[in-house]
């Protein structure tokens, strides 16, 4: 049963999704958790010391992706 799902999709320069992944990476690292807001709620989601990690990256003519996602 799913309790949540948040998506977000944005149009930034490729500088600002480095610092959105620092964030992350440095939520991971320091806290233990990761937070959303959405709507004017904050949600935080603690996050098990194992986890595991799926990068994922597509070339094609059309244009290319990298996907990365984190499960525990």
């Amino acid at each position: 049963m799913e309790l949540l799902e948040i998506e977000e999709k944005h149009q930034l320069k490729r500088e600002a999704a480095a610092a959105v992944l620092r964030d992350i990476a440095d939520s991971l690292s320091r806290h233990n958790n990761l937070e959303f807001k959405r709507d004017g709620l904050r949600y935080t989601v603690a996050v098990a010391d194992d986890v595991e990690l799926e990068v994922e990256l597509e070339i094609e003519d059309s244009g290319s992706s990298l996907e990365i996602e984190i499960s525990w």
